[in-house]
This record gives C-alpha cells, structure tokens and sequence, in this order.
C-alpha cells in the first residue's frame, strides 16, 4: 500500500487553497485601509487617532473602497464616514 502523505490529500489542498484566498483578502484589506489613509495625509488632512483606528479595523473591502473614494474629495477625515 503506498503512503498517502497529508499534505497531499485533496482536503489539505482544500485548506491551503482557503488559507491563500484568506491571506490575499486580508492582503486587499492593509493596502486599501492604507490607502484611505495615505490619499488624506498627501491631501494634508489631519487624522485623528479614532478616524486611523476605524479605517484600519474595518475588514469590508466595499466599504474601504467607499472611503477611498471619499478621501478624494473630503475636506476632513471625519467625512469619511458622512454618509454611513
């Protein structure tokens, strides 16, 4: 009988595989919540402690993307979030 090895079984490739797509969603998540961050501070806006804290706890890539679009346009960080 040959040796069936764990980590080629179909369920461990099963979990690597969830493991990768985990790893590239939480990839997306730090540049985006970077992003929303680095567009403020190079427009000169001023982020408050509770403002980087929020963007960088947020795991929502949609809702990141809302964000980001409004730090192009935001007078202030706090209007990140206005139409929340």
């Amino acid at each position: 009988m040959p040796i069936q090895y764990f980590w080629r079984h179909p369920l461990a490739e099963e979990v690597r595989e969830e493991g990768r797509k985990e790893g590239r969603e939480a990839g997306r998540v730090e540049v985006f919540a970077d992003a929303v961050l680095r567009i403020l501070r190079v427009r000169g806006i001023d982020v408050p402690d509770a403002v980087r804290a929020r963007v960088e706890a947020c795991r929502d890539v949609d809702q990141l993307i809302r964000w980001l679009e409004r730090a192009v346009h935001a007078a202030r960080a706090d209007d990140l979030f206005a139409l929340d």
